[in-house]
């Protein structure tokens, strides 16, 4: 690739979904959007950069951009966390009869959120409905996370043997979480520096490992929009060195996060 096609593709993402894009890195963008080109049948990466330049073909556009996202996640990645977090439940929830809501925002290949539902499995909250959504900006995530199948290194890192057996079937060389896992979960494909008015509030937003991989103008606009996200008394869970500064007080409980203290929000959003 050409410093011109790097600089176009760094743009296109900065633009489109506020993904910080190394220009400088070559190999990087090329071992990333040759497997594009390939479906869409191009002749390489400098032809697949062409077409993008001349016209305004979406579903191109949107598979070279998420292409350059960074999907790192893993079962029970900063388990801590996600055990404080599960501990602080019950109190969030108090005496209200609406649903608690956790949003895994940039949810990649799904592992955050099911290490959610595998404690909503293990370590039910009595009389406390607990609902969990994921997002991603990318098809190709979440429809891996849908289907809930996982090789054998994705499984080793932050499962025990204890929860692969209980919450896993084998399938040849792979792994299918049970289906009771999967179903608790919801899906929706999510640009976080667009409008996330529409989604709603949530008692529990994530967003871990995520807005390192932004520019500056797109880690503002999603800090924004998931501080509106969040219902009143509800959560921001951010990961270490993720600052919102001033927006929200830390909330002690649980490490990495931003909110009110753990009040039940009194109507569903």
């Amino acid at each position: 690739m050409t410093p011109r096609e790097r600089e176009f593709i760094a743009k296109l993402c900065a633009a489109r979904a506020g993904l910080s894009v190394p220009a400088d890195k070559d190999y990087l963008l090329e071992s990333r959007l040759a497997p594009v080109a390939r479906r869409e049948g191009f002749g390489s990466v400098a032809e697949l950069v062409q077409a993008l330049r001349g016209r305004a073909d979406e579903v191109q556009v949107w598979a070279s951009v998420e292409a350059m996202t960074l999907p790192d996640t893993a079962f029970f990645r900063d388990g801590e966390v996600l055990e404080a977090l599960w501990s602080a439940l019950p109190a969030m929830a108090q005496r209200g009869s609406a649903p608690l809501r956790i949003w895994s925002a940039g949810c990649a290949s799904g592992q955050e959120i099911y290490s959610l539902a595998m404690l909503l499995e293990e370590r039910p909250i009595p009389g406390v409905q607990v609902e969990l959504f994921a997002s991603d900006i990318a098809e190709r995530q979440l429809e891996k996370a849908q289907a809930g199948v996982y090789s054998q290194f994705e499984v080793q890192r932050g499962l025990s043997a204890r929860r692969l057996i209980r919450h896993f079937e084998k399938r040849d060389e792979a792994f299918l979480l049970s289906r009771r896992v999967r179903q608790h979960v919801r899906w929706r494909r999510v640009n976080l520096v667009e409008d996330l008015t529409s989604l709603g509030q949530f008692d529990v937003v994530l967003c871990r490992h995520v807005l390192s991989g932004l520019t500056n103008e797109g880690r503002n606009r999603a800090v924004d929009g998931l501080v509106q996200a969040v219902a009143p008394g509800g959560l921001l869970v951010l990961s270490p060195g993720d600052d919102v500064g001033d927006r929200l007080p830390t909330f002690l409980g649980v490490p990495g996060a931003f909110g009110g203290a753990p009040t039940r929000r009194s109507a569903a959003a």
